[in-house]
């Protein structure tokens, strides 16, 4: 076997299990950190300026501190000068990057080395704080990538043999060994064993998984052999959709940051055309020295430039993006991450979202004269045949209690009312409640309708022409579900359910989460016009939803968020945000998180455009050291990126 096709046991456990060791975690970031090729570019700029001071302060040769200065303006401008010139020439634009270099030239120009030095050194790494956010974002977001095995061992005919995971059809059976990664969606036809999920839901803890189970590719195996039939090819499995997920990120920026860019490339050349009139017109107007006025106009350059501006919002969204990856919620874009934090209503489809989306029997009413265990077992020896949902239920149920099935013949679908078979040479049917109401006996319609209010679907079993039991079957709302939902109500948003169930069914299950308003019996396109009108009556509308027919909504909402573990693959496609682990209790979180992000953004654009006001003012008023101006202008610019960077807790 070749040693690149599976994960190590201990480089596995570490890419899927959380980290136990949060110091070590905060060393390793801050390593990396020190390691990224901008940072060190950066404080190798920052050295060579400080070695050019110091050999100015002892006198050593002048040329000798020119040259660490050169050093220093190469080692912290180079790259700031390729883009900036790389702007220029594709888009016919100045940019941030180019004012910068400008200064710190005409710093030199009049002799002012060191400040030149200074404000590259500065500029370079409130850069390389900004890069570092952005690829931090992109190894949270897409680590799972590198979890992708490359080949998988398939059975065929009883022998092993390794093929790469491309070949893989659906039907295939595959072996995975302990402490190897899944390398494909599929059902467990053997096995036992727990499974380490993290690479896709964001839990750390492992779950049991046996016979019958859904496994994922890109999981670990942690401690049995698994017999797996593959259900999905490579590219259709969730852990490819995650990967084209992530390649679709960061393509659309926020509205605040495509203002903001498309105002740089004006600013700048408004900065550059008041910098060279203050140069030229100074000496005239106001009668200053040639060398005050060229001073005075590489101060106000370099303060007036809209470093800090132009970094007030992107780490702080990519940051935001970074900590949700790490917690199981995948964004699209970081413009998803901008619109989140105004949504003022919360849509939810029922199925599968707010409830588990495996019914259940709730309630087995058996008739006088009849043997729970006997109709039970009967019916599901009917319903084995079936892949519906609410036979799924009643199989589950008679597996639960241990019961023999009885061997069943003539099985015939009823379209529209049931199914029928024969067993021990009777005749037994198992048929929608509804569809026959007025042929009831008084004694049960009570009873059903009671089911069908507490959100049953409700079923009656025959035999021979005579009832002998109802059967209330039931989607179970998710666990987490009503302190979700409570959690979005404190946050001020209002919870709607917009489902294609049953009204009644509908209103239960929102009673039992806490939802403000109901829809039901919605086909797709009047979940979609739902969805349009709550925006135009309530404000900007997030769907959350797992489903196909759920696509149309998710697509027209002001924020899509799709259920990952269990969702359609065009849910997954249309969505803005997957919630990988299908948690409710998620979205309150990373709403939370998109508020805040959003008051982030505003503290830093506050304090970026008070301190550029602030400085321009003070280069006027009264004389402002080049120094400071530097300190003063890029010091803002760190601070913004580090409050953004705070993000990433």
């Amino acid at each position: 076997m070749e040693a690149k096709a599976y994960l190590k046991p201990k480089e596995a456990a570490a890419k899927t299990s959380g980290n136990p060791d949060p110091g070590g975690k905060h060393r390793r970031s801050f390593t990396r950190l020190l390691r990224h090729r901008e940072m060190m570019m950066a404080l190798g700029s920052g050295v060579m300026m400080l070695i050019g001071w110091i050999a100015g302060q002892w006198a050593l040769p002048g040329w000798f501190s020119t040259g660490m200065y050169i050093a220093a303006y190469g080692l912290g401008g180079f790259t700031k000068a390729r883009d900036g010139v790389a702007t220029l020439l594709r888009e016919k634009d100045l940019d941030v990057n180019l004012l910068m270099i400008a200064a710190a030239a005409g710093a030199a120009a009049i002799g002012y080395w060191n400040e030149g030095a200074m404000l590259i050194f500065i500029f370079a790494l409130s850069g390389a704080l900004e890069s570092y956010a952005s690829e931090q974002s992109k190894k949270d977001i897409s680590a799972l990538a590198a979890l992708r095995p490359e080949v998988a061992v398939k059975i065929e005919d009883g022998v092993r043999r390794e093929v790469r995971v491309e070949e893989l059809e659906v039907g295939d059976l595959l072996l995975i060994r302990p402490d190897e990664v899944i390398p494909a969606d599929g059902v467990i036809q053997n096995g036992d064993s727990y499974v380490n999920q993290a690479s896709i839901t964001g839990e750390s803890v492992p779950v049991r998984k046996g016979r019958g189970d859904e496994v994922y590719a890109g999981t670990l195996n942690e401690d049995g052999a698994l017999y797996v039939t593959v259900g999905s090819p490579a590219e259709g499995t969730l852990f490819a959709k995650i990967i084209r997920l992530v390649e679709q990120a960061e393509k659309e920026t926020p509205k605040t940051q495509q203002f903001i860019k498309r105002l740089e490339g004006t600013y700048a050349k408004t900065v550059l055309a008041v910098t060279a009139a203050l140069l030229l017109l100074s000496p005239v107007l106001l009668g200053w020295p040639w060398e005050q006025s060229f001073y005075k106009s590489m101060v106000f350059l370099v303060v007036a430039s809209p470093c800090a501006l132009v970094s007030s919002v992107m780490p702080v969204m990519l940051s935001a993006m970074s900590r949700s990856a790490r917690r199981g919620v995948l964004f699209k874009a970081a413009a998803s991450m901008d619109r989140l934090a105004g949504i003022k209503v919360a849509a939810f489809d029922k199925t599968g979202t707010l409830t588990l989306g495996n019914p259940v029997v709730t309630e087995m009413i058996t008739l006088e004269g009849w043997e729970q265990s006997e109709v039970l077992a009967a019916a599901a020896a009917i319903e084995q045949w079936s892949r519906h949902p609410l036979a799924r239920a009643v199989l589950a149920e008679a597996k639960k209690e241990n019961l023999e099935l009885p061997a069943a013949e003539d099985i015939q679908s009823l379209p529209g009312r049931g199914i029928q078979a024969r067993i021990g040479g009777r005749t037994w049917i198992i048929e929608k409640a509804n569809e026959q109401d007025l042929l009831f006996p008084d004694q049960l319609r009570g009873v059903i309708q009671g089911l069908t209010e507490q959100g049953n679907t409700v079923s009656t079993i025959s035999c021979n022409g005579s009832y002998a039991a109802i059967l209330g079957i039931r989607d179970e709302i998710r666990p987490e579900a009503r302190e979700a939902i409570s959690r979005l109500h404190r946050l001020g948003i209002k919870t709607i359910m917009l489902t294609g169930d049953r009204k009644v069914t509908a209103d239960f299950i929102a009673a039992a989460a806490g939802i403000d308003e109901v829809y039901g019996d919605l086909l797709p396109e009047e979940k979609l016009e739902r969805v349009k009108e709550l925006g135009q009556r309530i404000g900007q509308v997030a769907m959350v939803g797992d489903g196909v027919n759920d696509a149309p909504a998710l697509a027209t909402a002001s924020v899509g968020i799709a259920m990952g573990e269990g969702g359609s693959g065009a849910a997954l496609d249309v969505a803005d945000i997957v919630l990988m682990n299908g948690k409710l209790d998620k979205l309150a979180d990373t709403m939370e998180l998109a508020a805040r992000a959003r008051s982030v953004v505003m503290q830093n654009l506050i304090f970026a455009g008070a301190v550029i006001l602030l400085l321009v003012t003070s280069n006027f008023i009264q004389d402002i050291p080049l120094p400071l101006g530097v300190i003063g202008h890029e010091g803002s610019t760190i601070l913004v990126i580090l409050n953004g960077l705070r993000l990433l807790r």
